[in-house]
């Protein structure tokens, strides 16, 4: 049945709203005449007049120059198969998906409908002037190895085959380092690898490249061992083949180094590790089930130093740690081809940066008190902010030293702050926030469980492993709906209205009236009370039965708030309770407060939720800094509304001088880093980048969060409950089921972090 519900929800995702993954999105205005006048006739033809002049200046007026194609035949897709182009087209699209979020690169994926070699390459030939670079995808063995290396030689563009050079450099990054840290030389390791497929012969290469003896090197293909004297074996698998004795991967093993495992799930067993040399190194890249289970393989030997194609695992040879900063290094210097030195630079650059101290975003994505070179941390995590600004200009620079670059880059500095830029458009903090639950999972009350879309959250919080649901609201409508969507994982379901919670409810009214009897709870009143689920959601966090809860979806904020602030109440040393919504903008994550709570803060109280919001950033492991807004600057008003947030900015700047916050300021001068400079260069936000605003009232907070939301679609995350003694949390009313999730995704981090903080001061 979860089977089922996988396919179908895979399925209306690919097909709803809009059929496909991507789009073209126009770059110009386009409103007026004068726009189209310009985008077409008359206006086109001065552009396609100067690139007749110098072909050259197709980069300066068209796309050609940050556009890369995605091209395959379908023969060899994604362990499918030869399942044919049109098949292969969503592989396709989801590889441009990848190269957008990732690097900022637009992608067109083509189809080609020919397995004949030279028709496919005519094809690519022809199509060749309206790309910048070409990415060849899923495309069997051997014609892979041809048609790439006729295309890389006849064509003055980037071209990659990235199923045979992908694995190949990021393995070669875990490689150098695994390699120095068990004590090894790489010109001494003896290799076993699984698999003589393209992925294969083009690690085995590069490794060459990096000092391995090919000697060295065994291959096995579903056979056995790649022998000379097996006129069946192709040219590139014929330098890697033996003339010694290898009945089985058994017998290779024996003495072996390193495992490199590009074949099938489970084909080595721990007496193969066993016969394996000192420090063994194992990379075992089988998806989704490795050569060896990494739990057994570190259990068999406590030496081991493992890798394996799974997020779930630490090193994961994940190619997305390539091939986007490939691309994007050799669009920026508009590289003829990729070359070995460039791939090699790309290897160096993510070794080293393997080595380097790991930013605290990172660490929070992973849920790791500290990553640090070693064992379980030999190649960088796919969410490293650092990768763009680190990986292209090596790969830009090798493209110049070895004279394939036709436009070199001069400023370096001013090149990566430009990566970083791009970086901004690419969404990655759902992505890290989704990770990091997933590392500890909590117990997270649904407290309106038996409506469709929040069921659904529930279902995908649990597949994903970001949450263990626990299910309130009527039982049998909530398993009819799980029955309708095909969530059969046994869960908890309460419904705190009959007679089957009779105990449990009367428990918990009697837990609350103990502790608020002296305060105005009266018994029946609290027994009353806990009839209602978010009273009760909120007594099986208080009581530890569960670790969070999260409702709103189908009531008012303040009728949701209400119950929490009764029952569950502030934080040791809060004052007050506020809310911030996190903004997925083109520009990173904004994080704006108060969203939801408090109408007309005071001075004071805006200087509380400044600081509650930058601790809020850091919990995502974003530095904050503050403009605190207003329709004033700096003193250009005496109006009530400015002069308090002027107060609290000084409150802030005296007692926490440290913090990175100024105003009062008006929002277009915050967010505008020129303009802000050059008009008010005093600021302790010149030359920064905002990300958190603080507004002076609850109005401008929330109609300025969902203006953001409905008219340029920005995705939001919150309102985020600040100031709480444990995780609860409130959805947007009728929130749909992505927001739920990733709010499910906060209030797991939320309670990790609680978790966290009580663990510190117990001892």
């Amino acid at each position: 049945m979860q089977k089922d519900s996988k396919r179908r929800e895979a399925l209306l995702y690919h097909a709803k709203p809009t059929p496909g993954k991507i789009q073209v999105v126009p770059t110009k205005k386009y409103a007026t005449q004068r726009d189209l006048s310009l985008a077409y006739s008359p206006g086109v033809a001065e552009p396609c007049l100067e690139i007749v002049k110098d072909v050259n200046n197709v980069y300066k007026y068209t796309s050609k120059g940050n556009l890369v194609a995605v091209i395959s035949n379908g023969t060899a897709v994604l362990g499918l198969g030869d399942i044919g182009p049109e098949a292969s087209k969503p592989v396709m699209e989801g590889k441009a998906l990848l190269f957008k979020i990732f690097a900022d690169i637009d992608v067109f994926d083509i189809e080609v409908d020919t397995k004949d070699i030279d028709a496919f390459i005519e094809t690519v030939k022809n199509i060749a002037p309206t790309f910048g670079g070409i990415n060849l995808e899923d495309i069997k063995a051997p014609e892979s190895f041809e048609i790439e290396r006729r295309l890389v030689e006849e064509l003055n563009i980037p071209v990659m085959h990235d199923d045979q050079h992908g694995t190949a450099i990021i393995s070669a990054a875990a490689l150098l380092n695994a390699v120095e840290i068990a004590g090894k030389k790489m010109e001494e390791v003896q290799i076993v690898i699984s698999g003589a497929g393209s992925a294969a012969i083009a690690c085995a290469n590069l490794y060459v490249s990096f000092g391995v003896q090919a000697e060295n090197i065994v291959m096995f293909n579903s056979k056995g061992a790649l022998k000379k004297d097996d006129p069946k074996i192709s040219d590139n698998q014929r330098k890697y083949a033996t003339d010694k004795n290898f009945p089985s991967l058994l017998e290779a093993m024996v003495g072996a180094d390193v495992f490199v495992g590009l074949s099938t799930g489970d084909i080595v067993k721990p007496e193969m590790l066993l016969g394996m040399a000192k420090n063994p190194i194992v990379f075992a890249m089988a998806n989704p089930t490795p050569e060896i289970n990494y739990d057994l393989a570190i259990k068999t030997r406590k030496d081991i130093i493992m890798a394996t194609g799974r997020s779930d695992h630490p090193n994961q040879v994940n190619n997305v740690l390539g091939f986007p900063y490939i691309f994007r290094g050799a669009l920026d210097v508009r590289a003829t081809k990729i070359n070995e030195q460039m791939k090699k630079a790309a290897v160096i650059a993510l070794a080293e940066l393997a080595k380097e101290s790991v930013p605290e975003q990172v660490n929070i994505a992973y849920g790791e008190t500290k990553l640090v070179f070693g064992k379980e941390y030999i190649i960088p995590k796919p969410f490293d902010p650092r990768l763009i600004a680190k990986v292209p200009p090596a790969v830009a620079k090798a493209a110049m030293d070895s004279g394939v670059a036709l436009h070199p880059i001069t400023d370096w500095e001013k090149y990566e702050e430009e990566l970083l830029e791009r970086l901004g458009s690419d969404n990655k903090m759902v992505r890290m926030l989704t990770n990091r639950a997933k590392t500890d999972p909590k117990r997270v009350v649904f407290a309106e469980a038996d409506h469709l879309d929040v069921l659904k959250a529930a279902q995908i919080a649990h597949e994903e492993g970001i949450a263990i649901p626990i299910l309130l609201g009527n039982k049998e409508v909530i398993l009819e709906l799980k029955e309708e969507l095909g969530f059969d994982a046994d869960v908890a379901i309460f419904d705190p209205k009959t007679k089957e919670e009779d105990d449990r409810r009367l428990k918990y009214a009697d837990h609350y009236w103990e502790s608020r009897q002296r305060r105005g709870i009266a018994l029946l009143d609290a027994q009353k009370w806990m009839r209602e689920r978010n009273y009760f959601a909120a007594m099986m966090v208080n009581e530890g039965e569960a670790d969070a809860m999260v409702s709103g979806y189908s009531r008012s904020y303040p009728s949701v708030v209400k119950p929490l602030m009764q029952l569950i109440g502030k934080a040791p040393g809060i004052t007050l309770i506020a809310t911030a919504n996190m903004m997925m903008t083109n520009r990173g994550p904004m994080f704006l407060s108060d969203t939801a709570i408090n109408p007309n803060p005071t001075s004071d109280e805006l200087a509380k939720i400044a600081l509650m919001t930058a601790k809020t950033a850091r919990m995502f492991g974003v530095e904050p800094v503050i403009a605190m807004v207003s329709f004033s600057n700096f003193g250009s008003s005496d109006n009530e509304s400015a002069s308090k947030v002027r107060d609290a900015v000084a409150y802030l700047h005296k007692y926490y001088p440290d913090l990175i916050v100024d105003g009062e300021i008006q929002t277009d001068f915050a967010l505008n880093p020129e303009l802000l400079k050059k008009k008010f260069p005093f600021s302790k936000l010149a030359g920064k980048k905002v990300n958190t605003l603080i507004f002076p009232n609850l109005d401008a907070a929330n109609i300025t969060y969902k203006l953001l939301k409905e008219l340029y679609k920005v995705d939001s995350i919150g309102p985020i409950m600040m100031g709480m003694e444990k995780a609860v949390h409130i959805f947007q009313l009728g929130a749909s089921v992505e927001e739920m999730v990733n709010m499910v995704a906060v209030a797991v981090v939320d309670a990790q972090e609680k978790e966290k903080r009580k663990k510190m001061s117990a001892r």
